[in-house]
């Protein structure tokens, strides 16, 4: 079920009838073994009557503009595992990666997958718009450059250590942390949020504020988390600028965590005391 419901966010932006004909696979998989139940089946139901009547309005008015704050509504409340009724599943749970890491815990997430297909029903150019490259190509190199570089500095700052890990369930971890994680997040935040306040405000306040926001919700993790993920938020926020897809910046995202993961303590580090 779990790979159906991967392949079927791998496909959403270029083949849309194949993706969606795989989500409802994974959702009668999902109804079957319980981990999607009646309360998150009524409201999969009714955030698709919205999406519907979204898509299918030809111009913004004010029952579309209705519409489009409860789909918004719902993918925050699907990010934030508000919605009832969905029982995801636990991969690890408080395991340290490393004598120095705090304890992790991560699951597949059936509700946060959803949001790209939520979000869609009132933005058409969620996952694709026209891009905004950089002058200078080498730049895309310096973004790049920029995350290990980031990594570093949140090292120096304190809130990092150096340290190497292979955990046995690195594959369940990209997955996870690739269809289940990164993308739900970056159709969130840089194909929603940022690509509808660069519509308003710009492209430059769209990336900064939509970083302060990626960044304060990650407040559970303390001051300097939030300080270092609106950072990532800027790299993330310049990778879907430049390319105008959601997919180059969830990319970007996953390495990002990855690079973490692999060489750094994660999520962070664990102060040990004396």
């Amino acid at each position: 079920m779990w790979y159906c419901l991967a392949a079927s966010l791998f496909f959403l932006p270029f083949y849309r009838r194949v993706s969606l004909t795989l989500l409802a696979v994974s959702l009668i998989v999902g109804v079957s073994n319980h981990t999607v139940q009646l309360p998150a089946l009524g409201a999969l139901a009714a955030m698709g009557t919205v999406a519907f009547f979204c898509y299918r309005q030809q111009a913004r008015n004010a029952l579309g503009a209705v519409g489009e704050a409860l789909l918004l509504l719902s993918a925050v409340a699907l990010m934030l595992h508000l919605v009832p009724g969905f029982n995801n599943l636990r991969i690890v749970s408080g395991v340290q990666v490393g004598p120095e890491s705090a304890p992790f815990t991560f699951y597949y997430n059936f509700d946060k997958a959803l949001i790209p297909f939520v979000l869609l029903g009132c933005l058409p150019t969620l996952l694709k718009r026209p891009a905004a490259p950089p002058a200078n190509r080498l730049w895309w190199l310096v973004l790049l450059l920029s995350m290990p570089t980031l990594l570093l500095i949140a090292t120096l700052a304190g809130g990092l250590q150096v340290e190497l890990h292979q955990p046995a369930w690195l594959g369940a971890f990209m997955l996870a942390n690739l269809f289940f994680v990164s993308l739900a997040e970056e159709a969130l935040f840089r194909g929603y949020v940022q690509q509808r306040l660069s519509q308003r405000l710009g492209n430059v306040w769209a990336l900064l504020i939509t970083a302060v926001l990626f960044g304060l919700v990650h407040y559970p993790g303390g001051p300097m988390l939030v300080f270092f993920a609106a950072l990532a938020g800027v790299i993330y926020g310049l990778a879907w600028l430049w390319s105008g897809r959601v997919w180059v910046s969830t990319l970007v995202h996953f390495a990002f965590n990855l690079l973490q993961l692999l060489f750094f303590t994660y999520p962070f580090w664990l102060h040990q005391p004396g």
